[in-house]
């Protein structure tokens, strides 16, 4: 008797390390699956922090909005946010009729800005493209030279720095700027002439 408990004991122990073991496998794959999904939704908002220029993402405001959409009052056409982020502005005036686009260096909010277009129902009117804002040298000149006459460029919380801007909005970060090109072009554009009532 004495030999089998002592046979037995051993058999009991090596069943219990067995499951401790595949217990800490299942929490070793668990906790790097866990690691690695975090690297893969982190690593897009992390990667523009490390930049030589760094923009972080900070969503438009219900009054930064607002203050775009006001600077658009009485216009129509087409619309281009660079630095769209999550897509506000962009769904805000394709809201509006505009035809709008968004460039976002960060895919993810490039993928979920277009989400957002598609369950407000405006993903007919809105694009977005996933494209480095930095690629693009000398933005104001390129803008300048390929945009129309009559566009609008509008700034949000960041002013171009060589522009004197036509009108300004807002105050702290929901300021907005809006720089008219036919003014720094000095584009001929034609007006309604005010003819001055005449008393009779």
């Amino acid at each position: 008797m004495t030999q089998a408990l002592a046979k037995e004991v051993p058999q009991e122990e090596g069943e219990g390390g067995s499951r401790r073991s595949s217990w800490g496998l299942l929490l070793t794959a668990g906790l790097g699956g866990t690691l690695v999904a975090l690297y893969a939704v982190a690593t897009p908002f992390v990667t523009p922090a490390l930049r030589k220029v760094c923009l972080p993402f900070v969503p438009a405001t219900a009054a930064q909005i607002q203050n775009v959409l006001r600077m658009l009052e009485n216009r129509s056409g087409s619309l281009v946010d660079i630095g769209s982020g999550d897509g506000r502005i962009v769904i805000a005036a394709a809201k509006k009729g505009f035809q709008a686009v968004g460039y976002e260096l960060n895919p993810w909010l490039v993928w979920y800005s277009r989400y957002r277009a598609w369950r407000d129902g405006v993903h007919q009117n809105t694009k977005f493209y996933i494209s480095d804002l930095w690629k693009m040298p000398q933005l104001e000149k390129k803008l300048e030279e390929e945009l129309e006459c009559n566009a609008r460029i509008i700034a949000c919380r960041f002013p171009f720095p060589c522009w004197i801007p036509d009108h300004t909005t807002g105050e702290g970060i929901d300021t907005v700027w809006a720089y008219d090109l036919k003014h720094s072009r000095g584009c001929e554009t034609k007006s309604l002439e005010v003819t001055p009532e005449t008393e009779s």
